[in-house]
């Protein structure tokens, strides 16, 4: 009895000790690309979901309320985005961003650590992010489909649709109306 207690705790001790490494049936290039523009993909929405909030919460202005509850929205959709592009790379057999030192060491995204932002600046920054972040989701999505994963694919294509959804409220948002109303 004793004899396999021993055992099972040496093949727990080997078991911990064990590699990430998720079975797939990409080639290990496949792997190694995908995941590492889906880290780069995630380190960048966290960077635009950080900076979203940011505004949000230094909004002010004539149009604080409509503004402030934009933002809040946006951020809450950026959000949502990151567990699912953190566990697609791990069904893929990569590891993901470990830290906020790792995600600012990886993200394209520029962060804005400004004490004041007039909130149409604000807006505009947003805009103009959320179009990068929908970039450089294309060119996740080519990679995607060069290596024939269909599923970060598929994801992407969600992902794309929504942050050109944002990129079109930050630009309508910030449009100034003329006297005809059009």
């Amino acid at each position: 009895m004793k004899k396999a207690t021993t055992t099972s705790r040496q093949e727990l001790v080997r078991r911990r000790g064990a590699p990430l490494a998720t079975p797939t049936d990409l080639k290990a290039a496949a792997t190694r690309d995908i995941t590492g523009a889906m880290n780069a993909i995630l380190a960048d929405v966290f960077a635009l979901y950080l900076k979203t909030k940011n505004f949000h919460w230094h909004m002010s202005g004539p149009h604080f309320r409509d503004y402030h509850l934009l933002l809040d929205e946006h951020a809450d959709q950026i959000y949502a985005m990151t567990d699912p592009i953190a566990e697609r790379v791990r069904k893929l057999g990569g590891s993901t961003l470990r830290s906020i030192g790792h995600i600012a060491r990886t993200q394209r995204l520029q962060d804005n650590d400004a004490e004041y932002v007039e909130p149409l600046d604000m807006l505009a920054e947003l805009r103009e992010d959320n179009k990068t972040l929908v970039a450089e989701l294309r060119v996740a999505h080519d990679l995607c489909d060069e290596h024939r994963d269909i599923a970060s694919a598929s994801l992407i294509e969600m992902w794309i649709d929504e942050t050109e959804r944002r990129t079109w409220f930050l630009f309508e948002a910030s449009r100034a109306g003329d006297a005809t109303g059009h």
